[in-house]
């Protein structure tokens, strides 16, 4: 057996879970729904997913290729799923017109389907093993999933149910700390609170990425979803950046 399949924490694949992490996705998650829906209404869309899905596949072609964390690297992966999975989502919706209720039931049922093929085949869903080929490849397709789930999930709340996509931000945000909670008091299983609260973080921050971005005639604040799209890009390198510098994510718990 190779040094890399021994459980070396040199060779694991994605970051410590340290509050930078959490900060981060959140701050893709918005990302992802900003630039999806400013590219979706500004070229078209089929196009958009095209070279969406190009840049995604470059993102992985990084990520795989290379054999320890890396914080650019991942992070890149990670807003290219967020903006692939939204446009994938929203694509099954619009174009295909099926209920973001039905969507969201189908990539719960996928997700799931998922983690259980990843558990047969390596008795372990954390992302603290994270250091061969096959669980990576388990790990990218769960987190490609739960991008395309939340969307779905969030805009169900902010338009099927009427709740707005402000009000859905607060319900999200809330839902989002009952795992972290129920760790801390009760010590309910890690790897549950950690894919809870990871799913979790979609519809949270593409609720209040849609709050600010969208028109006030839609509920929203009226700033532009390519104005956030922006901001949202450049706080992301501005974190990734200090974590590639103190290499805080990389350190050891």
């Amino acid at each position: 057996m190779s040094a890399r399949h021994i459980g070396s924490k040199s060779f694991r694949k994605v970051p410590e879970l340290t509050v930078y992490f959490w900060i981060i996705k959140i701050l893709t998650t918005a990302m992802g729904e900003s630039t999806s829906d400013y590219l979706d209404h500004r070229i078209s869309p089929v196009f958009a997913v095209l070279v969406a899905g190009l840049i995604l596949i470059v993102a992985f072609a990084i990520q795989f290729s290379i054999h320890m964390y890396i914080a650019w690297a991942y992070w890149f992966t990670v807003v290219m799923v967020a903006v692939f999975g939204t446009m994938l989502a929203d694509g099954i919706h619009v174009k295909l017109g099926v209920p973001y209720l039905i969507s969201t039931i189908f990539f719960a049922i996928v997700l799931i389907v998922i983690f259980r093929l990843w558990h047969k085949s390596e008795k372990t869903l954390s992302i603290h093993s994270i250091y061969t080929t096959r669980r990576e490849v388990y790990y990218w397709a769960a987190v490609m999933v739960t991008f395309a789930l939340g969307t779905a999930a969030g805009d169900m709340t902010a338009t099927t149910l009427g709740l707005g996509y402000f009000t859905s931000g607060l319900m999200f945000t809330a839902i989002f700390a009952v795992p972290a909670i129920a760790y801390w008091l009760f010590g309910i299983n890690e790897i549950f609170a950690f894919w809870f609260a990871y799913i979790m973080t979609r519809p949270l921050g593409a609720s209040f990425a849609d709050w600010i971005g969208v028109p006030r005639s839609l509920g929203g604040l009226g700033f532009g979803r390519g104005t956030v799209s922006i901001i949202l890009t450049v706080i992301i390198i501005f974190f990734v950046a200090y974590i590639s510098f103190t290499r805080e994510d990389a350190k050891s718990k």
